[in-house]
């Protein structure tokens, strides 16, 4: 496999070099806990409401599943937040279909006003007062641009939005992984047997025995969740940063 990949949105490729960001398989055993966070779009007082209940630690992974710009107030927040908790804990993130307008948008004036009309626009408010997208922080775009594909453990696969059942992940087409929700095609077991954690789809969490999503819908009134995946210990808390539940395991 290289070391690089590839996605097309639909205005154009960009590569990335992964050699440190992409993580293809992670052989060793997990010394602590495994945590998936859903969707999060810009809502940072969510965000750090939900770290506060989780309080993770060094020996801790968290994967965050993509989409952490648009629609909510402070995209440039929640950028901050997990720029922050990289320092707390071994962070994953996920590259999800909103990330990549936004990354489309630096050099492409017609990707930038569709990321615009997708919520961008609020991003950038987030950022201040008539903010363009060369404004933008660099450290900010390198954090988006290090964003990974998907994220595989020995059980376990992480991804944004869906996935091809009979491919393997180095195979998997970029629509699917960032893109196709779980309403335009019902999930399946993939090949390796491994269970999917994604996000993408909002509303309930959706439990299957070999996929689960939970995006809870943060971004349109629901909530943001977490999953210890291992557990199934869940934290969920709304927009605002107030606490829903701690565990329904």
């Amino acid at each position: 496999m290289s070391n690089r990949f590839c996605y097309n949105s639909g205005v154009g490729s960009r590569h990335f070099l992964q050699e440190r960001y992409l993580r293809v398989l992670e052989k060793q055993k997990q010394s602590g806990r495994l945590i998936a966070i859903g969707d999060i779009h810009g809502h940072k007082l969510a965000l750090q409401a939900l770290l506060a209940q989780i309080s993770p630690g060094k020996s801790d992974t968290i994967v965050t599943l993509g989409d952490y710009v648009n629609r909510g107030p402070d995209s440039c927040g929640v950028i901050e937040t997990l720029l922050t908790l990289q320092g707390r804990c071994r962070l994953i993130p996920i590259l999800g279909n909103h990330e990549e307008m936004m990354l489309d948008s630096q050099d492409d004036c017609h990707a930038e006003q569709r990321w615009r009309y997708q919520g961008g626009e609020t991003t950038l408010q987030s950022y201040g007062e008539d903010t363009g997208v060369n404004q933008i922080p660099q450290e900010h775009w390198d954090f988006l641009s290090h964003c990974s594909p998907y994220y595989e453990t020995e059980p376990f696969i992480f991804t944004h939005a869906n996935y091809c059942w009979y491919s393997s992940l180095d195979q998997q087409p970029p629509s699917l992984l960032r893109w196709l929700s779980l309403e335009e095609s019902e999930p399946r077991p993939h090949i390796s047997g491994k269970k999917v954690i994604l996000g993408h789809t909002p509303g309930d969490i959706r439990e299957y025995n070999f996929c689960c999503c939970i995006d809870t819908g943060c971004g349109f009134g629901g909530l943001l969740t977490a999953m210890d995946v291992n557990s199934k210990e869940i934290w969920q808390v709304t927009e605002s940063g107030e606490i829903v539940t701690s565990d329904i395991s």
